[in-house]
């Protein structure tokens, strides 16, 4: 059930404005209020879930599609040099609303927007150890 004061569900229902880019059966695809670059955009299910733990598989698959629609519009349209797909499970993965989005965001050579991860070579002893621990059974 969803909370009451979810802010993507008001969206989905009618109740708060949005400006919809895209839209499909199971998805809707909206300009970031707060966007990181020109163009970013949310996509979201219609059914409240919490995040990638609790949305259902066909939910899922729909985002994943406009997402790519989305995608292919902001380097056909606006010009970007690549797009970051980015979804956050949790508050400790930054996770604010709590309503699974997956975020849209067009990449432009030289913009400002910087990850906070920087890749470095990891310890090939743990690496093994989380592969054992997450390969299938």
């Amino acid at each position: 059930m969803a909370p009451p004061d979810c802010i993507f569900c008001k969206i989905v229902a009618g109740e708060l404005p949005a400006t919809i880019i895209a839209s499909s059966e199971r998805a809707l695809a909206l300009m970031d209020i707060n966007p990181a670059t020109r163009g970013h955009a949310l996509v979201i299910p219609r059914a409240h879930a919490q995040d990638i733990h609790d949305i259902g598989a066909e939910d899922l698959a729909a985002c994943i599609a406009l997402a790519q629609e989305v995608a292919g519009r902001a380097r056909a349209r606006l010009g970007a040099d690549g797009v970051n797909l980015l979804h956050s499970a949790g508050a400790a993965a930054w996770q604010t609303v709590f309503h699974f989005h997956i975020h849209v965001i067009p990449r432009y050579a030289g913009d400002p927007l910087m990850l906070p991860w920087v890749p470095a070579p990891g310890e090939a002893g743990e690496i093994a150890a989380a592969a054992a621990a997450m390969a299938a059974d």
